[in-house]
């Protein structure tokens, strides 16, 4: 049974509210940070009406599953996910149940640590403006959703406001020191090879995904989210061929269906039809599945 959607947790969580994001909150419990995954979904930097039920318990589940899975080789900020122990400081435990991380402070590093494997989206967009990808200089002919013969690190300036700025490696370099930025293509790329060869054994296409890092106790510790539909674009082997729009396994029905309406994305949409909506929840749902075995 599909539990209601959850828009806000203000009324749900007993702690002061730290940053709400477009899905995320956090809260401040002290030594530690309370993050409640909601159901808001956004598209073209605006955030939709209505929330899609599910939604953020997957995508805290899905972090949660692999956090625990990559816990062996890269650190990480979770401290539990269990609402028990949140005692009175949950006000509603059983909409906030899976939506829950609880989490150490770390200070946030401003880049966007991004691997792709395959060349679409974004990258395919710069490669054919001006044959590159973050000033990575690419042969010619290469055909949109190619793989690369070897994953590449594509990191991005992180902005508050507005979108996030593409950026090379040496820029990086100049931005956060020669050292921090190696130590995270590293990180980066190794994260991407581990949950490349599990998604491919499940009958999914890991094509990019991204990640972000903090600093704890002079340490680089994985922070965020981690391979969810909103941080990783995953295609299912039976949909994927080169030259074409590969329908990925996210919120591909909610960019779909703005598409095809007169919205000018320069002010607030129009409520998602209720089928959007549903279909959006079925997808999340359903790479929850695939990927976790679990229901």
């Amino acid at each position: 049974m599909t539990s209601p959607a959850v828009s806000t947790a203000v009324e749900l969580v007993d702690a002061p509210l730290l940053y709400k994001g477009k899905v995320r909150e956090l809260y401040d419990l002290g030594e530690h940070v309370l993050i409640v995954v909601t159901d808001r979904i956004s598209a073209f930097d605006y955030v939709l009406e209505p929330p899609v039920p599910e939604k953020g318990n997957v995508l805290n589940k899905l972090s949660a599953f692999w956090f625990e899975m990559t816990k062996d080789f890269m650190d990480n900020h979770v401290v539990h996910t269990d609402v028990e122990r949140l005692g009175a400081v949950a006000k509603n435990k059983e909409l906030l149940k899976d939506r829950i991380m609880v989490v150490r402070k770390a200070e946030r590093i401003d880049m966007e640590c991004v691997v792709r494997g395959y060349i679409t989206g974004g990258g395919w967009r710069q490669y054919q403006a001006g044959g590159e990808v973050n000033g990575i200089k690419l042969p010619e002919g290469i055909r949109k959703n190619e793989p690369f013969p070897e994953p590449i690190f594509t990191p991005a300036a992180k902005n508050d406001v507005g979108h996030d700025e593409d950026i090379s490696m040496e820029r990086m370099k100049e931005l956060i020191g020669a050292e921090l930025a190696l130590e995270l293509q590293e990180k980066s790329l190794k994260l991407y090879d581990f949950a490349r060869r599990y998604c491919d054994e499940r009958g999914i296409i890991l094509a990019d995904c991204k990640f972000e890092f903090g600093v704890l106790d002079g340490k680089v510790i994985l922070i965020d989210e981690i391979f969810t539909p909103d941080s990783s674009r995953f295609w299912a082997k039976e949909n994927y061929a080169l030259d074409i729009e590969i329908d990925s396994m996210d919120k591909e029905p909610v960019r779909s269906y703005l598409a095809s309406t007169p919205w000018d994305k320069n002010s607030q949409p129009d409520p998602l039809p209720q089928p959007v909506v549903d279909e959006t929840t079925r997808r999340y749902v359903d790479i929850y599945e695939r990927l976790t075995k679990r229901v």
